[in-house]
């Protein structure tokens, strides 16, 4: 078996693509009240959103523990040559911390390679995409490691949001608080920079939004992957699909933003992320 790529479900990656490329995804954790749920595995998105809308406490989200990673590495180290383990921003999340800590105290002999993607969602999907591609053609784990971050910086995302209210109340703001207080009906749209939220622009309607998200795929040259994310509306983002459709000759893949990151996103989130050859 070669290099094993592994990942969490703040990916957002659709799972039978994850399934497809062998991609192992540890999930995250989110939690309504005392019970708890695993992100992707034990909630369907529907039963999330719908939970996140009508009850009246907003869910909390947790990152997998040591444990969970620590599973996931000795299962895979029986066959695997090497294993890279790529995850949200280290400013979003805990998530790295557990993976380094699992990789000390496993102590296995296989190789492992834990990387932060100072990114989250698709644009993280994206990065471990293009890993397990090159694991499945037979590069090695040191190469695979290398390519992904000199890919990074190349990969970005833009996440047109109905409302910060939840993003706020979550703690996952960063920078981009400054836009709380923007009169009612504009639309916020964020970026990542350096791993967390920063404003990028505003809209003074839903309509205005979506024509920026499509003026950003039309500024950027050279597109080698992209993705068109969405929390609750999949009209729209087959809206969106058929305008890039329209331009651009790039394969587009469609992700709902999950339970754990949707605790944040909240409602209404649309996006695109994308990945330049340079």
């Amino acid at each position: 078996m070669a290099v094993v790529v592994v990942t969490d479900s703040t990916a957002d990656i659709p799972s039978q693509l994850a399934k497809d490329l062998g991609i192992v995804i540890v999930p995250s954790y989110v939690i309504f009240g005392s019970k708890s749920y695993r992100g992707g595995v034990d909630i369907a998105e529907d039963e999330f959103y719908r939970k996140l809308l009508h009850e009246p406490v907003l869910p909390k989200t947790s990152q997998p523990t040591p444990q969970d990673f620590i599973d996931a590495y000795t299962q895979l180290a029986k066959e695997a040559d090497g294993i890279l383990s790529i995850h949200i921003s280290s400013k979003m999340s805990g998530t790295i911390n557990s993976a380094e800590q699992a990789k000390m105290l496993a102590k296995l002999t296989c190789p492992i390679e834990v990387i932060d993607s100072q990114n989250l969602s698709m644009a993280l999907g994206l990065i471990v995409i293009a890993a397990a591609r090159m694991a499945r053609a037979g590069k090695g784990l040191t190469e695979i490691a290398d390519a992904v971050r000199k890919t990074m910086p190349n990969t970005r995302l833009l996440i047109l949001f109905d409302t910060l209210e939840y993003l706020a109340k979550g703690g996952r703001i960063g920078k981009a608080k400054s836009m709380l207080g923007s009169i009612l009906n504009v639309k916020p749209l964020l970026t990542l920079k350096e791993g967390e939220f920063v404003p990028a622009s505003q809209a003074h309607s839903r309509t205005k939004g979506k024509e920026k998200l499509l003026e950003f795929v039309k500024s950027v040259k050279d597109i080698q992957d992209l993705a068109v994310l969405y929390s609750t509306t999949p009209e729209e983002a087959k809206e969106l699909v058929a305008s890039i459709t329209a331009i651009s000759k790039v394969s587009i893949i469609i992700a709902r933003v999950g339970p754990v990151l949707g605790v944040h996103s909240g409602p209404g989130a649309l996006g695109i992320a994308l990945r330049t050859k340079s």
